[in-house]
Order: structure tokens, then sequence, then C-alpha cells
């Protein structure tokens, strides 16, 4: 027989209640787990729907909000020396906050989203329960010196109410353009600055001294109180001024903030003072604390310079810096304080503990904190990789001792083999670099200046006009021009005598003081298209004035032709043409080495109701045609951009990240949208949220939405839209086509926009490359059903496809059926216009070679052409 364990209870007690360790023990094993399933989505970019927000609110929502519920509740019951909440409401409320979490990451990344609305309330329903228990648990104690401590948390809770609901709100599709961004940005600062930050707040007034082994600070109680009424006044200010679009007030309410933020890290700098950190876990917590410091100074100083409406853009480099520098590090570092002391068994497994999860903790927190700026900085890819590699790795590091530990504390006489535990790790951290690597004005147009004045003219840059257009003054005058640009997106002037602005951002003004007047002085706007779309001024000085009068109208027309030298010397006035690079197109000549074709097999539509995507500017260069390379501006590197697919009702949200070197936009036909917000310019650098529901279904065209859009289309910038019609069957096979014109010559070149206007393409494209599938042919079967999509990109021009040998069984165009599966007729072209969509099938009968093209033949000829090469089934 073996030992018999006799335990005495309470009188009608049918089993003992679990110690305190077995509670924390499963407790904090779900904090780890939800810690893990972070970083399991943060290195699945391409296998998760809605990849970046999932990382996010895997890690606030789950682990964050779990541990602050878990630890809130175990401080205020010692800190207010009452007795625990009962352990079965305890675990109630975590079973039921765990719960909704899943249904929010389920509801939202894959639908529907009533499932996701449901549980964002039952999350603000478990948090206003555990405010409600912690009340009481305040009403109950006697006074205390940390009686303040609980006010931080209650305070919290009731932003997490507020920022949840908005969340909730965010996911049932509440509002659009302005209103939509305004709800993010109030949901996003409430709940990273209200329910996480002042729970940290609150939460280190005792915590911090605990960890330095130090007496409490006599700044403590006082600096607390103050701090908290700030902060809640911080926040009660900014939350409504965001949310009504009151930049200042709510810069304002930041600063009230930071100022509460200040006070409330005085204790904190004051026991600094007198004792260093000594351990991991100090440091850790530290460096967390250190980063809140610059988010906080970071947050406000977007909010100062953005408007609401791009705020949520424009926190986008703010995320690193409070999840990964705040909020992940603060948390790490009280697991690894806290979690030694509740797990148990003695003073001895205590230092082990310890010891376990403070191993390499050096290497952890260089690491770490070496990476969070370089997600924040705009550094050229690799580097933006590292920074993901260095911040991953130290939390694997920290999941795989945190469950050392649990197993240890479970199994005090088990042994972990670190044979087992290091195989998960390197494969933890080798899914993660794999995962990283794949991620891979208005005024006049003439003004006349009266003789003998020196003149200062109000110069007005805007709607792709130079106004006035016309300077009439007599020769001698003495001019200044003061040069306002009035658009959304940078201008300059540059004049034939050499004078010249800097590149001037929307709002900006420049002072051109220019030599006494001694001939015609030309001037243009040097951003690419913008001289040949009309941004064009002329001096003229009398008596040339009457003639140049009649004439001016149609001189703008042509000076993308036979313009002014803009070169920049000083005074020639000598007119240049810059023409196009002489390069034929040969079709039939062989493509370079290593060209990979645009991958024209479409995929079905992901899973779920949203879809999240980031598109990214690019100036790229490609082959666009058999052996002539172009640099092309371009949506993620390629033309046309990423094929976005979904289905009818689904909400895609993108995030359009400007990487080149001017303005550009992005305008998505699927969507139903007002154009003010989402599709103005951005300047290099800048991110926009671009929020749609595609109620429709139908091939729809995106494309840049900057002006001179002809300039951006035909330089590369459209891509395509497939919302499936209800019903659609399945195919065999299934291709996107986009058809657009070619232009050889760089993106920038002056006679390039006058081209475009006058419909001279050098050549046309499907899918970004000129005759392209003639050398790489889309293969099918014999016997199989395919389905081609395909989008007129233009600019200018549209599609007959056509292919030859088959005729088309089904034709679908722009949201309707022409012809069904099982009609007695056939089609032989699907006819789209510009910026039209749609698709077609057929069934090819036999094993061979089916040239595709535009049936406008001089277009086929021209490169619009490609092959299917059918095998035998």
């Amino acid at each position: 027989m073996g030992p018999v364990t006799v335990t005495i209870g309470k009188k009608g007690d049918t089993e003992p209640p679990p110690p305190r360790a077995s509670w924390h023990l499963r407790a904090n094993a779900i904090v780890v787990a939800w810690i893990a399933l972070a970083i399991a989505a943060a290195v699945s970019p391409g296998v998760l729907p809605a990849p970046r927000w999932l990382v996010i609110h895997v890690f606030l929502l789950g682990a964050v909000t779990t541990a602050i519920v878990i630890w809130s509740e175990h401080f205020a019951a010692a800190l207010l020396r009452v007795g625990a909440p009962e352990r079965r409401w305890s675990i109630t409320r975590l079973a039921t906050l765990n719960a909704a979490t899943v249904a929010v990451l389920y509801g939202v990344a894959v639908g529907p989203w009533p499932v996701a609305a449901a549980g964002a309330a039952a999350v603000v329903g478990v948090v206003v329960w555990h405010a409600t228990v912690l009340a009481g648990m305040l009403k109950r104690a006697l006074p205390g010196p940390f009686g303040h401590v609980i006010g931080w948390y209650l305070a919290a809770a009731g932003a997490l109410a507020v920022g949840g609901a908005l969340g909730g709100l965010l996911a049932a599709h509440v509002g659009n353009g302005p209103m939509y961004e305004r709800l993010h940005a109030a949901h996003a600062e409430t709940n990273l600055f209200g329910w996480v930050a002042l729970t940290v707040l609150g939460t280190l007034f005792t915590l911090w001294p605990t960890v330095l082994r130090a007496r409490l600070s006599p700044l403590t109680r006082r600096c607390s109180r103050l701090a908290l009424r700030l902060a809640v006044a911080g926040l009660g200010l900014m939350l409504p001024s965001l949310l009504l679009g009151l930049r200042w007030v709510a810069v304002a309410g930041l600063a009230v903030y930071l100022a509460a933020a200040a006070v409330a890290l005085t204790p904190l700098a004051e026991t600094l003072r007198r004792r260093r950190p000594h351990t991991g876990a100090a440091w850790t917590l530290g460096a967390g604390v250190a980063w809140f410091g610059i988010a906080l100074i970071t947050d406000l100083v977007l909010v100062a310079i953005r408007t609401a409406d791009d705020l949520p853009a424009a926190l986008e480099p703010l995320l690193p810096l409070v999840l990964a520098g705040f909020a992940a590090q603060v948390l790490l570092g009280s697991l690894m304080h806290l979690l030694p002391a509740v797990l148990g068994g003695g003073p001895a497994r205590f230092k082990q503990n310890a010891a376990l999860l403070e191993r390499g903790w050096p290497y952890r927190l260089a690491a770490a904190n070496l990476g969070v700026p370089l997600l924040s900085l705009p550094v050229p890819e690799p580097l933006g990789l590292l920074g993901w590699a260095l911040v991953l790795a130290p939390a694997v590091a920290f999941v795989a001792l945190a469950v050392t530990a649990l197993l240890l504390a479970r199994h005090p006489q088990g042994r972990v083999s670190p044979a087992p535990l290091g195989v998960v790790v390197g494969c933890l951290l080798t899914a993660a670099a794999v995962a990283v690597a794949m991620s891979g004005g208005a005024g006049s147009a003439r003004l006349d200046v009266v003789p003998g004045a020196q003149r200062t003219v109000e110069v007005t840059l805007a709607a792709m006009r130079v106004r006035p257009a016309v300077v009439n003054a007599p020769s001698g005058a003495r001019l200044t021009l003061r040069v306002t640009n009035a658009d959304a997106q940078r201008h300059d002037l540059r004049l034939s005598t050499g004078d010249r602005t800097p590149m001037l951002a929307p709002g900006e003004t420049a002072v051109l003081k220019l030599a006494p007047l001694a001939g015609p002085v030309e001037g243009a706007c040097t951003v690419a298209g913008h001289k040949a779309a009309g941004m064009t001024m002329r001096i003229v000085p009398a008596p040339a004035a009457a003639s140049a009068e009649s004439s001016y109208a149609g001189h703008s027309q042509h000076m993308g032709h036979a313009g002014m030298d803009l070169s920049g010397t000083a005074g020639t006035g000598q007119p240049s043409i810059a023409r196009p690079e002489a390069t034929a197109l040969d079709p039939g000549a062989p493509m370079s080495a290593g060209w990979t074709p645009y991958d024209a097999t479409l995929k079905p539509a992901a899973g779920g109701k949203e879809h999240r995507v980031e598109i990214r500017v690019k100036e790229t260069d490609l082959e666009v045609a058999p052996g002539v390379r172009r640099r092309m501006w371009t949506f993620d590197g390629s033309v046309p951009g990423p094929t976005l697919r979904g289905r009818v009702g689904d909400v895609f949200v993108v995030t359009f990240v400007n990487d080149g070197t001017i303005g550009h936009g992005i305008d998505f036909h699927a969507g139903a949208v007002a154009p003010d917000g989402p599709m103005r310019t951005i300047d290099p650098g800048q991110r926009l949220t671009y929020r749609f529901r595609a109620d429709r279904a139908g091939a729809w065209l995106y494309h840049c939405s900057t002006m001179p859009m002809s300039l951006h289309i035909a330089n590369g910038m459209y891509g395509a839209v497939v919302i499936d019609p209800p019903d659609l069957p399945t195919v065999d096979r299934e291709f996107v086509l986009v058809q657009g014109e070619l232009y050889l010559g760089r993106p920038d070149q002056d006679d390039l926009g006058s081209r475009i206007l006058e419909g001279r393409p050098d050549g046309w494209m499907f899918n970004g490359t000129a005759a392209g599938y003639d050398h790489a042919p889309l293969t099918a079967e014999a016997g199989e059903r395919v389905r081609i999509w395909v989008v007129a990109g233009g600019p200018g021009t549209g599609t007959a496809f056509h292919v030859v040998g088959v005729p088309f069984d089904t034709v679908y165009k722009e949201g309707a059926y022409l012809l069904k599966r099982g009609d007695p007729g056939g089609a032989q072209v699907l006819d789209l216009a510009p910026a039209q969509g749609g698709f077609a099938e057929l069934v090819f009968p036999e094993p061979g070679h089916y040239p595709f093209v535009d049936h406008t033949m001089p277009r086929a000829e021209a490169g619009a052409h490609g092959l299917f090469a059918v095998s035998a089934p």
C-alpha cells in the first residue's frame, strides 16, 4: 500500500481548497499561453486572416488583459488586507473573459461581426464586474496606506469600458471614412493609455520598490492621488475631442496626461535614486517604463501635428513602442518577479525558479530594446526584419523558460529534459525566421503689373495650375514672387532664370526675388507629370505681352514637347525637348535571365468577413517587355499591384504606406466611401488606413488617386479587386489579367505626360509585361473549365479580350451575366472600357497553344498578347 495523505478541513467541507500556488499556476499558464499565441500570430503573417490586427489583440486583449484581471485582484486583496474573492467567481470571470476574447478574435478575423461585437460587450461586462469586486474590497477594508492604488484599477476599468465599447462599434462596422478613423483613434488611445497604462502605473507604486527590495518612497501616496486625478482629467479631455476631431483639445488632454505620468513616476525615480536595479526583472520593468515615456511624448507630437482623421495611420509607428517596448517588457518583467513567488515550493524552489526565469536576461533585454527602434523607425526592410527577430527571440525564450518553471512547479519531482525544450525553442525561432523572411487657390489667371513699380506677386500652386499663369510686366520691372502651395500635395516652382523654390509641403510658402525683367520667363512645377498637366506660368515683358496673351492658352498645352529648359541653367531660356528612350519593343525577343512573370493564378477568397492588408508604394525596376527594363511606380513592387479578393459584404481594411519619393494616393472602385479622406495624397513616409465594404460583386479596378492620375496609372499604379458574385460556381482554374498601357522612359520624364494625354503609348501589357505570357504561358488541361478575370487598367484604353480557338460560354461584365453556362449562344470578346472588369469562362477542347489577345489588333501586336499552354488531361 502506498502512502496516504490525510487532510483535516472544516465541518461540511467535501474537499480541501486548492493551494494558492495551484491557482496562480493555472492562471498564469493562461497568460503565458496567450503570449505564445501572440508570438505564433506574429510569425504567421501569410497564414492567418487579419494578421496584424490579430498580433495586437491576441497580445493586448489576451495576454495583457488576462494578466491585469488576475494580478489587480491579487494586489488589491494583498494591499487592502482583505480576503480574496471567492475562487469560483474569480475562475468564472477569468473563463468568461477568455471566452469573450476568443469571440472577439474569431468574430473580427473570420466573422460574423455580431460574434465580435458580443465578445467585446462580454469583455466590458467582465471588467465592470471585476471593478465592482475591487470596489467592494475597498469598501470592506480598513483605512490603510495602499488604498490609493485601487483607485488606479477602478479608473483603468472605466477606461476599458469605454475603449471596449468603441472596439465593439468598430467590429460592428459602425461609421465610415473620417468617423471610422476617429473611433479607431479614440479606441486605441483609451485602451492603451487608460486600461493598460493606468493599471501599470498604479501597480508600480508598490511593485517597483518590491522588485528593487527598497522601502516605499514617502512621496508615493501624495503623488499617487494627484497623478490619478490628472490622468483621469487628461483622458476625459482627450477622448471626446478625438471623437469630435478637436485636435488641439486632444493635445491639451494628452499634455495633462503626460503631467500625470510625470507625477506618478516621481516616487519611482526617488526609489531608483536610493536603490539601483540588480535583477533582470528590475531592468526589464525599468526599460518598459522608459519606453512608456518615449511613447507618450511621441503620441503627444503625433496628435499635435496630425488631424484626428489622420491619427490612426500616424499612430502606426507608435505601436512597437507601446506593444514591444512598454507593455511587453512590463508584463515580462512583472512575471519574472512574481512567478517564482506564487509558484511556491519553499525558499529553495523560489531561488531555482527565479534563476531559471532570469537566465540570459542581459542578452534578452539588449535584443528586445535594440529591436524596438528598428520596428518604429523608417529603416530599410532588412533592418525591419532584424527588428522583428530581435523582439520575438527574447519573448520566445521567456515563454520556454516560463513553461519550464510551470511544469517544474506542477511536477516538482519531475525533470524537464533540456533537449526537447531546446528543440521546441529552436523550432519556434526557425519558424519566426522563415516567416519574417517571407513577409516577406484661387487667383486670377493673368496679372498686369503697372510700370515703374516694384511688385510682389502672390503665386498660388493648386489643382494642377499655377495662378496667375501669365504675368504681364514692363521690361526692367523687379518682381518678387511669393509662392504658396495651396494644394493637398507637394509642389515647387522652377523658373527658366534658374530661380526656384524648394519642394513645398501643403500650406508652405517661399519667396523668389527676380532680377530686373529682361525677357520672357517660363516657370513650371518639376514634380513628375505636373508640367504636362498644366502647372506652368509665364512672365512676359512688354511689348511682348500683347502677343503672348493671345497665344498662351495653347502654349501650355505644348510645353511638354517644346517647353523651356528647366535644367537649372540660369538665363538660357533655350527650349529643349526631353525625348523618351528610343527603345523599340520586340515581343519575340527573349526575356532576361531571372525574369519572373506576375502570377496570374487567382486564389479563392480568404475566410472571414474582414480582410486586412498592407499595400506599400515602391519604385521598382521591372522588365516591362522582352529585354526592356523600366523604373515603375508600383503597389507592393509589382504591376499590377496585389489582387484582393472577397465576397459581397466583406470589409477590406487597407493600410496604405508611401515608400516612394513623391506623393501618392489610392482609390478602390469596389467600395462606396467619400473620397475626401481615404483617397487623399500622402507624402513619402506617410501612411493611411483605407476601409471599404464591398457591397457589390464584380472585377474592380484600384489605382493611384494622385493627380495627374493618368501619369500615375501609366507608370504602373493600378490593380484589381475581385468580389465573387453570389453562388459563383467553382471551376478548375482561375486567372486574373489586368491590361495596361506601356510608356517607355522614366516615370518623371518631361514629355511622358504629354504622350499620355495624347494617347501615344509605346505598347500594351497584360499583368505588367508586354507579351510576357508568350514566354511564360498560362497552363491548363484539356477539358478543364477555366475562368479568366479581366480588368482594363488603362489609363486611356480598354480591351477587347479574346482567346483564339475557343469561344466563351460564360461572360460576366460589370456586375451582370451577359451569357451563362448552358445558354445556346457563345461569345468571342469580353469588351471592357477603361476601368471596367468582368470574367469569361471556357473549356479548352484539346491540348495545344491558345493565344489570348486584346482583339484591337494594333494593341495585340504591341504587346497585349499571351498564350495558354494546354496539355492532355
